[in-house]
């Protein structure tokens, strides 16, 4: 039996129907509209779920949403190959989604309801997009080829973008050939990130993908968390005579990070015993000179980048420079033009054949038309093993919003939660759920047509389940076959897979610098289109600082007496007391 979707009904705390929900909240009149800054980034529409193309698709959604995909493959002998898209070595298939061809027309309607072509162009141009921080948004830029323009307050950013990659590659040529020495005159042969969020997320999930193309006798250790045993661990065995960190806080002043750096510091002091290591075994990525001098950084090791990148979307910016450490200057390049490539193909090419649209589009079908809560991300290839958690950064972060550009609360449901994990080893964990549970998740799959490391059938037995997972959820298995299995009775409710379970299926032919970069810049362009069909910012984080200034204010309180009354709610009063209590 066909499982009965719910709509979207997020809006003031109520449960109303999607029909039966008003225009505005009540509450709304206490959030004053903001006006837009940026004229050419007003949404054309007050509110998304008043609009022709959103009311388009709800009725759409509750005329085919029991329609199991098992029917839409029998009545479209073609519908495997044509619904795809291919570009730039990347082949989609999303024949296995909950639409039709109508469906797609109807988020055609939407992204142009929404504006999106122009919120696009804006990206591109360099228009301050990210409204509440009034900066624009150029990762793109980070990317950009020489001799291409973007200009920003005036100035063409791309020349220095490229006067920083170059710096970057002098740098990484001089340590990875052994030019570079340490205090006692020995080559680098450990390199410590250090940084947190974007600053760690993006470096060491690039680096575990690019693993194959690194320089071996080289390894690489990313510190993040302000838990002491993560630094001690990374620590533990190596020499500092021979290691190398790197700092990573535009400001320099992120509490995490600096905490490690200091610790790191500490211990290179203990061990070497004079204050002029320092210089010789950390560089920092930066833009604030005056305080990476007083750490004792020389600021000609410094590489800086620029605030209209925000921190998930710059690992291909100096925050990379662990990566390029790894796999040289010139395949870090080709990293780059492989997100090129697809900044390209975003802009250019029509929304129906655009890979990024397509995804947005199947997305925002599921998160707000069918409540799906969550999207899975299921890459069959080891190297991938950190793709997931560094795309929750970059989703979750991006759009997990609830008032919109204006400033108004949203009546619709936003970012989804983001989870998975890589190849077979999900199947033995969490599959069951997404087969046989009561909620829709919707997968994206990533596979390769080849692997990098061949070893007897490993792969095709890889590949071969990699096919057969989103077959099994999309058509399931029927009573009667279960029945023609020659199940016992009591286990046929038990074996019936319902199916009807949406997935994409994005294969790419070999995981290179280039089609890594490729992949990566697919996903942060999907998470745009959602953002801008939502009418929200992507490019703010507020959220992120409230924990950051209650902990600053907590810290001193933890080593307190009782003398000084605490001024939190009580369960965090009591806690605290109990801490101090708990340690002494």
């Amino acid at each position: 039996m066909a499982r009965t979707a719910r709509s979207s009904n997020r809006y003031c705390g109520g449960s109303h129907s999607l029909e039966q929900r008003p225009a505005r909240c009540a509450t709304d009149e206490a959030i004053p509209p903001k006006k837009m800054k940026n004229e050419s980034m007003t949404s054309p529409n007050p509110t998304l779920t008043a609009s022709p193309a959103w009311n388009a698709l709800q009725s759409h959604h509750a005329e085919i949403r029991d329609t199991h995909l098992r029917s839409l493959f029998q009545e479209d002998g073609d519908r495997g190959q044509r619904m795809t898209a291919e570009a730039l070595g990347i082949y989609l298939d999303y024949s296995k989604n909950r639409i039709t061809d109508q469906t797609l027309q109807l988020l055609l309607q939407l992204a142009e309801q929404s504006g999106l072509r122009e919120r696009i162009d804006a990206m591109f141009r360099g228009d301050k997009i990210n409204a509440t921080e009034q900066r624009a948004v150029l990762h793109v830029a980070l990317r950009a080829a020489k001799g291409e323009s973007i200009v920003v307050d005036g100035e063409d950013v791309v020349p220095e973008v490229h006067a920083v990659l170059d710096k970057m590659a002098a740098f990484c040529h001089r340590v990875r050939s052994g030019q570079w020495k340490g205090h006692t005159g020995k080559s680098i042969r450990t390199i410590v990130n250090i940084g947190i969020g974007g600053s760690d997320l993006g470096p060491v999930m690039a680096y575990e993908a690019l693993r194959h193309y690194s320089q071996r006798d080289l390894q690489f250790r990313f510190v993040s968390n302000i838990d002491g045993t993560d630094l001690a661990e990374a620590l533990q065995d190596l020499d500092p005579s021979e290691t190398l960190f790197i700092v990573a806080s535009k400001t320099f002043t992120t509490q995490e990070t600096l905490t490690n750096a200091h610790s790191a510091r500490q211990w290179c002091l203990e061990r070497l015993g004079d204050e002029a290591a320092i210089a010789k075994h950390f560089v920092a990525v930066s833009t604030n000179a005056e305080q990476v001098a007083a750490f004792g950084i020389d600021t000609a090791n410094m590489f800086g980048f620029w605030d209209w990148v925000g921190g998930r979307y710059s690992f291909d910016s100096a925050i990379g420079l662990s990566l390029m450490l790894s796999i040289g200057p010139d395949q870090f390049r080709q990293m780059l033009a492989g997100m090129h490539a697809m900044d390209t193909h975003f802009k250019t090419a029509p929304f129906e054949q655009n890979l990024p649209v397509l995804l947005a589009f199947l997305g925002i079908w599921y998160n707000n038309f069918f409540d799906a809560q969550s999207v899975a991300i299921l890459p069959y290839d080891h190297y991938l093993g950190k793709l997931t958690a560094y795309l929750q950064q970059l989703d979750m972060e991006s759009n997990g919003k609830q008032v919109d550009l204006e400033g108004n609360q949203v009546d619709y449901q936003t970012g989804p939660i983001i989870w998975g994990a890589p190849g077979t080893n999900g199947q033995h964990a969490f599959y069951q759920l997404i087969h046989q549970g009561t909620k829709m998740i919707p997968c994206d799959f990533i596979g390769f047509c080849e692997t990098l490391n061949p070893l007897g059938n490993h792969h095709d037995l890889l590949m071969a389940n990699f096919f057969a997972q989103t077959e099994a959820l999309a058509m399931g298995k029927t009573e009667a076959e279960v029945r023609a299995d020659g199940v016992d009775d009591h286990q046929v409710p038990h074996r019936i897979f319902e199916g009807n379970h949406p997935t994409n299926t994005i294969l790419i032919d070999r995981l290179t610098p280039e089609s890594f970069g490729k992949l990566i810049a697919m996903y942060e362009h999907k998470v745009f289109v959602q953002g801008a069909l939502w009418n929200i910012n992507s490019f703010d984080q507020w959220g992120v600082e409230l924990g950051k200034v209650l902990a600053k204010k907590i810290v001193p309180e933890l080593d307190s007496d009782d003398s000084q009354p605490l001024q939190h709610d009580s369960s965090t009063n009591t806690l605290i007391k109990r801490y101090r209590s708990g340690k002494n």
